[in-house]
């Protein structure tokens, strides 16, 4: 995968827009609760500061109607405060505040423009985005385009594909960092283990399939809903209430009866590679009761995989030299069912592989395992990651591998 980074550019002096993916948890109280990705894209702004850059950030936070469609005043404060240098916040994304200010920069400062999702256009997904106001009137104005927004790679905005029609463009050093680290995942060292786990079913069978299509994987563990799946697919009965509640949530996507065909298809066709659980633990008023699978029926909540499939997992991973995790193998928010995603964690940690792990929620289990340290790969965005390894076509990769590139070096 080639794609034009900032070791290409020669940004002192010139107006850089940079698009990153600050969207953040924002509480009940309008706070940011999380400010990862806001730490996370710092390195790429550190490094466009000490070169003398005049930096614009274009950014998002939530979507029209929802709770967290917010401005961006509080994170400019809250990204000011990582970067330890003033972030202007802009009230203005195209209007004559926004022009003013950029027009006037020094290099070295940093403006924020407000919300990239308050201009309708940027819901655009189709057409030429590089002929919509956002682009035409920020292009005129700036020298450069730089995407670090990994987190959205699998999106089709103007601000996210459009500049890369009109500008020399490159990708941010965290983008760089991510697209590189995964990229290992598509030419593993063997064997190739994956771990898929949480309740992105229909997300986690797309993976399951291209790795196992394409030969990527020797192997695929399953736990969480994934696992429930398989487990259903292989024509065990989970009892009635872990097949209501695996119903409930697989129809919010794309459908339990579709999801549980196509599980069963893929245990015909790649059976030996796909590893279900050996046994389960259930949730017993709070304790965590371990079954064995020539027990189900059973009619308490199964919450976690139990302890001869960790020790079979363990044993798999030990001996891989490339494991991929995305998603938790449990409700691992619950200390009582916390140890089958903690252990495999554990596992991956003390391996001399390559490790990666992907999606907020795994990201979480590996810090409470405090073995974030030890991965060999954290990926930043959790549905970035899916796609990416699902081997879908991503519009913003193809936007930076055909983007415009210029001699200023």
């Amino acid at each position: 995968m080639e794609f034009p980074t900032l070791d290409e550019a020669n940004v002192k002096g010139r107006i850089v827009i940079l698009r990153v993916d600050i969207n953040s948890p924002i509480n009940k109280t309008g706070e940011i609760s999380d400010d990862t990705r806001i730490r996370e894209c710092a390195p790429t702004i550190n490094e466009l500061v000490h070169k003398g850059a005049r930096i614009v950030l274009l950014a998002h936070q939530g979507r029209p109607g929802d709770a967290d469609f917010t401005t961006l005043e509080k994170h400019a404060a809250r990204l000011s405060h990582v970067l330890g240098m003033r972030v202007e916040y802009i009230d203005d994304i195209l209007g004559p505040s926004a022009r003013s200010a950029i027009k006037t920069m020094r290099p070295c400062e940093i403006l924020l423009l407000e919300n990239i999702r308050f201009c309708a256009e940027e819901g655009l997904s189709k057409g030429d985005l590089a002929d919509t106001h956002i682009v035409r009137k920020l292009a005129a104005l700036a020298d450069i385009y730089v995407n670090d927004a990994f987190g959205a790679i699998h999106r089709s905005s103007p601000s996210l594909v459009g500049f890369g029609h009109v500008l020399p463009t490159f990708a941010g050093r965290l983008m760089e960092r991510e697209l590189r680290g995964l990229s290992k995942a598509l030419s593993p060292e063997r064997p190739c283990v994956y771990v898929l786990g949480g309740a992105k079913v229909d997300d986690s069978l797309a993976i399951t399939e291209n790795v196992l299509s394409k030969n990527l994987a020797d192997q695929v563990l399953t736990g969480g809903l994934v696992g429930q799946t398989f487990l259903a697919a292989s024509g065990l009965n989970l009892g009635d209430t872990n097949l209501h509640v695996l119903r409930s949530i697989l129809d919010k996507t794309v459908g339990y009866e579709q999801l549980l065909t196509k599980a069963k298809g893929l245990l015909a066709k790649y059976g030996g590679k796909i590893k279900i659980p050996l046994d389960v633990v259930v949730d017993d008023n709070g304790r965590a009761v371990e079954v064995q699978l020539e027990q189900l029926p059973v009619d308490r909540m199964m919450s976690d995989i139990g302890s001869k499939t960790i020790a079979e997992y363990s044993r798999i991973i030990e001996g891989a030299k490339t494991i991929v995790a995305n998603g938790p193998l449990g409700r691992f928010e619950n200390a009582n069912f916390a140890k089958g995603s903690l252990e495999v964690l554990k596992a991956m940690a003390l391996s001399p592989a390559f490790t990666i792990v992907g999606g907020g929620h795994i990201v979480a289990a590996a810090n409470a395992a405090g073995v974030t340290s030890k991965i060999k790969h954290v990926s930043t965005g959790g549905g970035a990651c899916i796609s990416f390894l699902s081997g879908e076509k991503l519009p913003v990769v193809e936007m930076l591998m055909h983007a415009k590139r210029g001699a200023l070096t």
